[in-house]
């Protein structure tokens, strides 16, 4: 790997992750004032609607733009930008069509999922047709995204998430906000309509870089005499092979993109049960209206909180997976096992104080972010599932980090029967265990679940490569997260009992989030290093931020 490519790389994971990051951040704010203003059985109804959508939006986007992206790269580096282009306009069609009829299927399907299968009711029929229109522009948006990665050119994708999350926050209110004055229902339906502006303003993006990028290219062609000529007789050459019929483009397109499609809406397929099976399985025993407001603090609180850890994980590992698929091309099985090791320590030791903190300070955050649920049994339940949903994140981490040295290493099917093993063992679980311990039963379901995949990917792995996660170092490990855990709820119990500044209780939830959170942050790192669990070598590896933090606390530690 080149420096040039290297540093290509890095740009592109940098763009990328804070991209992420941002339009993270702002859908969680988003559902700060969606919750205030349409309340848990709203929010409910919202959750149904938005996950029976994301599904959609995985199976009709995810896979083939990174195939997409794989076979322009692929063309423009041997020479032939018209065969790249010729790929890129038939994936163009294949999105219009592919947007067309997941339009009408979620349009069509609305009532049947929502009202018979998740007993959403009308409002969550109303929610789910508001957001079908998105399903128009995503494909598109997807597919555009797929083939500026191709031309490494990662601004357009960073630009247009962030877009996307501004114009969908502004709208998704505003329109909630103007259209309950009609009914609760309208203003769901409002609140999901913002997917449909957020895909406008993301696809108008992506139309701005595409023009950019055409004016670019025929720049390019008015070049010197002499290096026309060089191009002109590459270009003989390619001609002299024929053009790949739209027929076996996506015949290519999609034996690259459905493996990755299959276990890219795991998560999104896992969630998406929760929110359909919760009012099935215990309206029965609490009520449809109190499993409607769970389904809300579901959807709209804890998988919104408990979607952050893994962002900075998964980015982190991105940027070594495809140095895995190049040495396991080489048969280079050593560095194969050099490099899973560390991406897996990479992705748990980043990931892990996100899971800490978001879990100890659960009722803080929860309280300060959202407001108090709307009933007793929300307000003594929420903060509980926020908490214990984070904390299955963490396997959710593994999963996600293996799953990707698996197709790294074209690993794919061992990989589809991993994601099949993980369902059935989420729906056996939720079922046995709902009417034993409810809610919770529903949620540690989803944490076994991504503890099947996870052992089942490593056990893949082991069977190709050596490599170890942690070694004799897990016994630290544990200990830090001990130490936090009890530490981090101490401080979490005696500023909630103790420290009420205001007569504001938003104001004071806030105050404690922030004593709690920097509490457990700050922990983290002394901890880690004084068990050992980091090394000086291990540092060296780390992005240079990380790098810096951990130093000031080996000098605090040195200090104390």
């Amino acid at each position: 790997m080149t420096k040039e490519t290297k540093d290509s790389l890095v740009k592109g994971t940098l763009i990328l992750t804070v991209a992420a990051l941002v339009a993270r951040f702002l859908g969680v704010f988003q559902r700060i004032p969606l919750v205030h203003l349409l309340h848990e059985g709203g929010m409910g109804s919202y959750s149904i609607a938005f996950n029976l959508y994301s599904i959609l939006l995985v199976v009709a986007t995810a896979g083939i733009p990174s195939a997409l992206s794989k076979m322009v790269s692929e063309k423009y580096a041997i020479g032939r930008p018209a065969e790249a282009e010729r790929i890129y306009r038939a994936a163009i069609w294949f999105a219009i069509v592919a947007g067309v009829l997941m339009t009408a299927i979620l349009y069509a399907f609305a009532p049947i999922y929502a009202e018979r299968i998740s007993h959403g009711g009308p409002d969550a029929t109303l929610a789910t047709r508001a957001i079908a229109p998105a399903m128009l522009f995503f494909p598109l948006i997807a597919i555009m995204r797929g083939y500026f990665q191709g031309r490494q050119n990662m601004m357009p994708n960073g630009v247009s998430q962030v877009v996307e999350q501004v114009f969908r926050l502004i709208t998704s209110i505003g329109l909630a906000f103007i259209l309950l004055n009609i009914s609760l229902g309208w203003g769901v339906a409002g609140a999901s309509f913002g997917g449909v502006m957020g895909g406008i303003a993301a696809l108008a993006v992506m139309l701005y870089y595409a023009l950019k990028l055409k004016r670019r290219d025929a720049q390019t062609l008015k070049m010197p005499l002499a290096a026309a000529g060089q191009t002109a007789a590459a270009g003989s050459q390619a001609a002299a092979q024929p053009m790949a019929r739209y027929s076996d483009i996506y015949r290519s397109l999609l034996k690259l993109s459905i493996p990755i499609v299959i276990f890219s809406v795991t998560v999104t397929l896992v969630y998406a049960i929760d929110t359909s099976i919760i009012i099935p399985l215990l309206e029965g025993s609490i009520g449809r209206s109190e499993a409607l407001g769970l389904v809300g603090i579901i959807g709209g609180r804890a998988q919104s909180l408990a979607g952050i850890p893994i962002i900075l994980a998964i980015a982190l590992s991105q940027s070594v997976v495809p140095i895995i698929s190049a040495a396991y091309s080489r048969k280079d099985l050593k560095q194969v096992g050099h490099q899973t090791t560390r991406v897996l320590q990479l992705s748990i030791l980043s990931g892990l104080p996100a899971v800490l903190v978001i879990a100890i300070a659960a009722r803080p955050l929860d309280f300060f972010m959202f407001g108090h649920e709307d009933t007793a049994y929300g307000m003594s339940h929420g903060p509980y599932m926020i908490a214990l949903l984070t904390l299955g994140a963490m396997f959710q981490i593994v999963m996600q980090t293996s799953g990707a040295v698996l197709m790294g290493m074209g690993r794919m099917k061992p990989l589809m029967l991993h994601v099949g093993a993980g369902i059935a063992v989420k729906l056996a679980g939720s079922f046995l265990l709902a009417p034993w311990f409810g809610i919770y039963g529903i949620i540690v379901s989803t944490g076994l679940c991504f503890i099947a995949m996870s052992w089942l990917n490593l056990q893949a792995l082991r069977a190709e490569v050596k490599f170890t996660i942690l070694g004799r170092r897990f016994i630290g490990l544990f200990v830090t997260i001990l130490v936090i855990a009890v530490l981090g709820f101490a401080v979490e119990w005696l500023t909630h009992t103790y420290v009420q500044p205001t007569s504001w209780y938003r104001l004071n939830e806030g105050i404690n989030a922030v004593l709690v959170c920097g509490f457990t942050a700050a922990l983290y790192p002394l901890l880690l290093m004084a068990t050992r669990v980091v090394t000086k070598d291990d540092v060296k590896n780390f992005p240079a931020p990380v790098q810096k933090l951990i130093a000031k606390a080996g000098r605090i530690l040195k200090r104390s």
